[in-house]
């Protein structure tokens, strides 16, 4: 046994010199120098000169409005977020304003483009609680196995393997395309919390719970019931996290996951493919992993600044972040700034205006402080320390985390939960991309790369 040990490390050094060759050789095959792209009018990320996106394409589903156009400069105005030409933030308001659940009808929304009548609500509620239990042997077959340490490339792999459950995985018709939709939206928070719990299990070395859903649970309730131990929750818990599902369930069909979903449903492929290709996407922390990227950077700032109620100290340290003398080193203030918005980001406005009652009952009244200092002071670091004068506001990213802690989820279930809250809207475009646009996303890239002379083997040096 000891021999064979020895010689896997033996293969792992060699395996790594090889490597590290091959590595030094093909630098030089990717870089491309920034002028080409301006040669060749490239418009980096599909954005145009101004920052505004690339028009790919028309949709009925969602408008993320954050500036107008005024003499062809962008003008900031105050964020808006319409979901099927709702206003985000009136659903929320009138779900909180009649104290009920809102995340399921928000779905509803999304799919069938108005809002149900009671009866329409209780069917599809019907129907979601029916969907929400895995196939049998799911968990051993396909959760279970091969465990990974990342919540986000099992649930990918979780979606990808309910087409070998699906009798009827290929065919796109609308029915079929609805009832995948609706199967999606109840079982993926229900891979999440199994998920964790065999993460749990596997690096953690906790027991194995796996709870499942229970009928006439709304899906905040249902996860946290699942989610913890002891399957305990409050009203209030359970409230709060429903809105920040129906705050993160639809951005736009340009938002990079959405996207993905639309390029790969573009293709025709089956509706898990598409979705699986979304929650990969998602993952990123350009994306939707943004938000552990901020809980990283708020520890990072309580453990360097001795008092983060003075100004002055902290504006420094976040100089030190901007300049990538510290944190990750990326020069980034995460949760600060967005690509649309530019006043306010509505998102970020209804989860600070809602969390905050929840933040002092739970002792974490400072933290939120220093969020809203964060936010406050991020624009006059980026003028004196960067020259650059603009309108900046938070995003969704900066308080969301925050509320998450709050509600005892651990940090790496942040972008599940986002996952599972964007899952709607992802299902929503594959369906309009495949019924309205009819043909395969397929932009240029410039290969700038010179033709080249064959040289025999021998030859070569």
């Amino acid at each position: 046994m000891l021999a064979a040990f020895d010689m896997l490390h033996q293969y792992d050094e060699e395996n790594a010199e090889i490597l590290e060759e091959l590595v030094a050789e093909s630098e030089r095959g990717y870089q491309i120098p920034n002028a080409e792209f301006d040669n060749y009018r490239v418009k980096r990320g599909l954005r145009e000169p101004d920052g505004t996106g690339v028009m790919a394409g028309v949709t009925r589903i969602c408008n993320a409005h954050g500036y107008v156009i005024d003499e062809g400069a962008r003008a900031p105005v105050d964020g808006r977020l319409y979901y099927r030409g709702y206003r985000m933030s009136d659903l929320c308001e009138n779900f909180v304003a009649e104290n009920r659940f809102g995340f399921a009808e928000c779905c509803y929304l999304l799919f069938f483009g108005r809002l149900p009548t009671a009866t329409q609500l209780e069917r599809f509620t019907t129907l979601l609680d029916r969907y929400a239990r895995l196939p049998a042997r799911f968990d051993e077959d396909i959760l279970m196995k091969a465990p990974s340490p990342s919540i986000m490339n099992k649930m990918a792999t979780g979606v990808l393997s309910l087409y070998a459950y699906d009798d009827n995985p290929d065919e796109t018709t609308l029915s079929n395309m609805l009832r995948q939709s609706m199967q999606l939206v109840a079982r993926l928070p229900v891979i999440a919390a199994h998920t964790y719990a065999v993460y749990r299990n596997v690096f953690g070395g906790h027991g194995l719970n796996l709870h499942n859903p229970k009928d006439g649970l709304a899906t905040a309730e249902n996860f946290l019931r699942m989610l913890r131990p002891d399957k305990s929750y409050t009203d209030e818990e359970a409230k709060l996290l429903d809105l920040c599902l129906v705050i993160h369930a639809e951005h736009g069909g340009g938002n990079n996951s959405s996207f993905a979903c639309r390029v790969l449903s573009s293709s025709g492929t089956d509706t898990y493919s598409a979705v699986s290709a979304a929650i990969g996407s998602l993952k990123g922390p350009r994306h939707g992993g943004a938000n552990i990227k901020v809980q990283e950077m708020f520890d990072c700032i309580k453990e360097n600044v001795r008092d983060y109620k003075d100004d002055e100290e902290l504006m420094s340290f976040l100089a030190k972040i901007l300049q990538g003398e510290a944190n990750d080193h990326s020069g980034l203030i995460y949760g600060m700034g967005h690509a649309i918005y530019t006043k306010s980001d509505p998102r970020a406005v209804m989860l600070k205006q809602h969390a905050r009652s929840l933040a002092c009952k739970k002792g974490y009244g400072d933290d939120f402080a220093l969020l809203e200092s964060i936010e406050r002071l991020t624009p006059e670091v980026f003028r004196r320390y960067k020259g650059l004068d603009k309108t900046m506001c938070a995003n969704v990213d900066l308080y969301s985390g925050l509320i998450y802690r709050m509600l005892n989820i651990p940090t790496f279930m942040y972008t599940p939960l986002f996952a599972i809250a964007r899952a709607s809207g992802w299902c929503a475009h594959r369906i309009e991309e495949f019924m309205t646009a009819k043909r395969i996303i397929r932009p240029a890239y410039k290969c700038i790369t010179g033709h080249q002379t064959y040289v025999p083997l021998h030859e070569r040096k």
